[in-house]
């Protein structure tokens, strides 16, 4: 019995050994592979990457309320640090909003992929529900879906099976106030985060393996000056953060790009800023260094709204359908574009290709057919995981601007404690 246990616990560190960047991208090469080798086959992989994204998914909002929760109890934030926040936030998307503009008018590539108008596919009638589907209907979306007003009792039986063996390193813990309820509740969600997070690499492993095998490279040789255009953007924006991160906080752009590989790589693998979410704000904190408030209204908070490389990609993507119809947007529709795709990127769920919903908001806007939104989806599970590494790295900026120029090195606890101490 110990040497079994020994085993597996064996198998875990060395898996853990690895950093997780690294693993992703171990998965996403032996993704490539199998994809190529399984051809359209490689679809029974889309099993066990739903079931991971959607774990992970499941796991965000109660990390959002309790993170934040634990932030608000011991920490204290003044209101101007909130106006603060919002002003990064609004000030990020707009500079991404127009770098995206300036790159669609100078570049132009709706003019250099001239492609057919896409025909109208009638949707696929429902022949019932699949073993698979049923499966996935059965992993929690939210850990309080299950218990609402359809409970779904597979679904309570497994959050309480999860929360259940995460509880047993806590039950020993005394609680003497509200605030030990909430320590209890964040290192429990903690335990459950890092054992879905040592399951990421095979959700990569898997997205890449369908993908590749169902639709081959075709997706990348597809409009290439729309992809060329869009990473140009991207470029320019991470650049703007990173130009921020060095003039107006302590820490440094190389030291934040190294701190962060995990979640960038991530992100980029996944295509979900959700999914990403825990991982951002672990980096942010123990490996950059900010402090746990400025990580939490960055990565957790911030990130809800500050969704740059969704508003970047939906503005230029209505340029480029304009440019491809021969329909001139005037300086006037271009400002709309910019306030649409602002409450546009805003609306995005944090999941991948959820921008291509959100972006019928913008087309509408300027009067553009949404039916050529359908052209985007050749290329959008590339140009979704690129756009969603940005939106990180907007989170990772605006956390870094919000900890100031000054490395705060002593705990505001220990100052308090220190200055309300008697002198000797």
């Amino acid at each position: 019995m110990d040497g079994t246990a020994h085993t597996k616990a064996g198998w875990l560190a060395t898996w853990r050994k690895w950093p997780l960047y690294g693993r992703i991208l171990g998965a996403l090469v032996v993704g490539i592979v199998l994809g190529l080798v399984l051809g359209k086959s490689a679809h029974v992989f889309e099993l066990p990457a739903k079931i991971i994204l959607q774990l992970l998914g499941a796991l965000a909002p109660p990390l959002i309320l309790i993170a934040v929760t634990h932030v608000l109890m011991t920490t204290e934030i003044a209101g101007k640090t909130a106006l603060r926040l919002g002003a990064l936030l609004i000030l990020n998307t707009v500079v991404a909003i127009c770098i995206g503009l300036f790159v669609a008018n100078t570049v132009q590539p709706g003019r250099w992929s001239p492609q057919k108008p896409p025909e109208k596919h009638e949707k696929a009638e429902t022949k019932g529900v699949s073993p698979v589907q049923i499966v996935i209907d059965n992993i929690p979306k939210s850990l309080v879906g299950p218990l609402g007003d359809k409970p779904n009792v597979i679904g309570v039986i497994f959050i309480a099976c999860a929360f259940g063996i995460a509880l047993r390193g806590q039950r020993t813990r005394p609680i003497g106030n509200v605030q030990d309820i909430v320590e209890v509740a964040y290192q429990a969600l903690i335990t459950v985060l890092h054992w879905v997070i040592d399951l990421v690499p095979i959700g990569v492993l898997s997205i890449v393996a369908k993908v590749v095998g169902t639709e081959g490279f075709a997706p990348f040789q597809a409009m290439g000056a729309f992809i060329v255009a869009v990473l140009m953007a991207l470029v320019l924006q991470a650049g703007w953060y990173l130009l921020r991160i060095r003039f107006f906080s302590w820490c440094r752009p190389l030291d934040v790009l190294r701190g962060m590989r995990d979640s960038l790589v991530m992100a980029f693998s996944t295509g979900s800023s959700t999914a990403t979410m825990p991982v951002t704000y672990a980096c942010l904190k123990d490996k950059v260094g900010v402090r746990e408030e400025s990580a939490s209204l960055g990565s957790l908070v911030g990130a809800n709204f500050n969704n740059d490389g969704t508003a970047l990609y939906e503005a230029m993507s209505a340029l480029f359908v304009a440019q491809l119809l021969g329909i001139h947007l005037s300086l006037s529709d271009q400002l709309l574009v910019v306030l649409t795709s602002i409450v546009a990127s805003v609306g995005a769920a944090g999941i991948p290709e959820a921008g291509l919903v959100t972006m019928t908001l913008v087309f509408t806007a300027v009067k553009l057919p949404t039916d050529y939104i359908a052209l985007l989806l050749t290329v959008d599970w590339f140009l979704d995981r690129c756009r969603t590494t940005i939106n990180v790295l907007g989170d990772v900026n605006v956390s870094c601007l919000l900890d100031g120029r000054m490395k705060q090195t002593v705990p505001i606890e220990s100052v308090t404690s220190l200055a309300s101490s008697p002198a000797p």
